[in-house]
């Protein structure tokens, strides 16, 4: 939000009708459940598959992976594209689970703007804290949504009360709950004046709304009991002078989030959501990158890969990078620049995801997410031009705090896990360490869960039953320093260390005295936990 919106030109439309976003929350505060009913409200679906009926009936339409239709858990970010009014939206979903962290983060990269959602019995938890940070390092607008209003919930002020404390930025309400748990009949929504009520009996059936003139209407002794009625204009008031007023520019640099209150379930506020959205909801933004920023309306083509999924169809072991595209109006068939191998790269069979179905994509703008199917050239933090030689920066690589070794139950077949190790390496989905010394590889996750997925993957895509075990390591680091500091300290340490699956010098770790040692012997090497994911 460097520029001030009087000396950028005006979008094409067809861009600045983009709004791209992520759902970030803490596991089980609603988030599928509230992406189902996005979709179903912008008709992508007909039949949002709640995730709390039986057996088939449960997959919800964004999970596809095996695991997550086990486990009922979004284990992989998925993208979604879809019409809402006069708007294009492209809602990214993202793992709430704290095991997949890095994939999350790593999807904030790709968006405009964030919604967060909350539970409104437990309010701001540690994951959801987690996110926010990242969003903040960002300056990503975010757009609060408390969800499970018809279950009993917290008072509405100690809400906004701790996301305001927890997360230091402003609320102000878009809408005020009316009553709660049982006897939760709806909301009345602030920015328009209207009363809107819930209906428990059908609940994929959009809210019945009724124009009002002001808390002070007759009409309202109609719906609502007198004494929720008195309760409600009593809060409202209190709202108004202690909160403050929704301020466009304030939300958009990130100091200031609007919460509206619901039940995605009963598809409840979801609707309202998507109109704050649509209407304050930030078009496409410039993208940091060097040499220069790369802004939306250029008319060159320009994006990024900010996700690979690999095995998407395990018949066919395709693997879908996830572009974000960051400027033009891209076309099938044109040919891109691959900037780190300076390849060029037609590409022919761009795909848009619609839940879990893909299309084509006969074109996209600045703004949408598009799926390109490849053999494993494209990675994590590649750009794509006309061209231009350009890196996007800021999209992280972080060192793993556990780590495994990882052997295959039948030693012949040593060679294909190889393979498939390096494939999850390029997919992002875990940190692979060959060290110099011994046989194997040391596998690194941020999340005990992930050696589950990954077993449980190879498995399933490679017909290859594995093992991990302990590893003598606790951590590893990347080392940074000039070639020859370097490879004095490599040759020093030959216990200590692995390359990593881009080829780089990493040092393994038992104890933190190790990382002091080397800061101590070595003032010309530096370890570090993070590296940038660019050529």
């Amino acid at each position: 939000m460097l520029d001030t919106p009087t000396n950028r030109p005006e979008l094409p439309p067809e861009i600045a009708r983009r709004r791209t976003f992520a759902i970030i929350s803490h596991p089980d505060a609603g988030k599928t459940t509230l992406t189902e009913k996005f979709l179903l409200y912008g008709g992508a679906i007909q039949m949002a598959g709640q995730v709390r009926a039986k057996g088939e009936a449960r997959r919800t339409r964004s999970d596809f992976m095996q695991m997550e239709k086990d486990r009922g858990i979004s284990v992989s970010a998925s993208a979604m594209s879809f019409d809402y009014g006069k708007y294009r939206f492209n809602l990214v979903d993202t793992p709430g689970h704290s095991d997949f962290s890095e994939d999350t983060y790593r999807t904030l990269t790709a968006v405009d703007a964030a919604i967060m959602v909350i539970d409104g019995a437990k309010g701001v938890e540690s994951q959801t804290q987690k996110l926010f940070e990242v969003c903040r390092l960002r300056d990503l607008p975010i757009l609060t949504f408390c969800n499970k209003m018809d279950r009993e919930s917290r008072d509405v002020f100690d809400i906004i009360d701790e996301i305001q404390e927890n997360l230091a930025i402003d609320v102000t309400p878009a809408s005020w709950p009316i009553g709660m748990g049982r006897d939760f009949l709806g909301c009345y929504d602030l920015l328009r004046d209207r009363l809107e009520l819930m209906d428990r009996a059908d609940r994929n059936k959009v809210a019945e709304s009724i124009k009002i003139e002001g808390l002070d209407d007759p009409l309202l002794e109609e719906h609502i009991p007198a004494d929720l009625l008195d309760k409600l204009r009593e809060e409202v008031e209190m709202a108004r002078e202690l909160l403050p007023p929704l301020d466009k520019q304030s939300f958009l640099e990130g100091h200031l989030t609007p919460i509206w209150f619901g039940s995605a379930i009963n598809s409840f506020g979801v609707k309202e959501l998507m109109d704050g959205i649509a209407g304050y909801g930030p078009e496409p933004q410039v993208q940091t990158a060097t040499p220069r920023e790369v802004a939306p309306e250029e008319k060159k083509v320009t994006g990024f890969v900010f996700k690979v999924q690999a095995n998407m169809d395990p018949k066919h072991r395709d693997r879908v990078a996830f572009v974000r595209l960051a400027s033009g109006h891209f076309q099938r068939g044109m040919k891109m620049t691959h900037v780190r191998s300076k390849k060029p790269m037609a590409i022919s069979n761009p795909v848009l995801f619609l839940a879990s179905d893909r299309e084509l994509a006969e074109e996209a703008w600045a703004g949408d997410i598009i799926g390109i199917p490849n053999h494993g050239q494209l990675r994590i933090g590649d750009a794509l031009t006309e061209g231009e030689a350009l890196r996007f920066t800021g999209i992280p690589s972080f060192a793993p705090e556990l780590l495994q070794t990882c052997r295959a139950g039948d030693p012949l077949k040593a060679k294909h896990l190889d393979k498939a190790l390096m494939q999850f390496a390029e997919e992002g989905a875990a940190k692979i360490f060959k060290p110099t010394f011994g046989s194997g590889f040391i596998v690194g996750v941020v999340g005990a869960l992930q050696f589950e997925v990954l077993a449980s993957r190879i498995e399933l895509e490679y017909g290859l039953p594995v093992r991990f075990e302990a590893s003598q390591f606790t951590s590893a680091r990347w080392v940074k320093g000039e070639r020859l500091a370097v490879e004095k300290f490599a040759a020093a340490n030959k216990q200590h260390m692995a390359t990593d699956n881009d080829g780089d010098p990493v040092f393994l770790t038992r104890l933190q005295w190790d990382i002091d040692r080397v800061a101590r012997d070595y003032p010309d090497v530096k370890l570090t936990a993070t590296k940038e994911m660019m050529v």
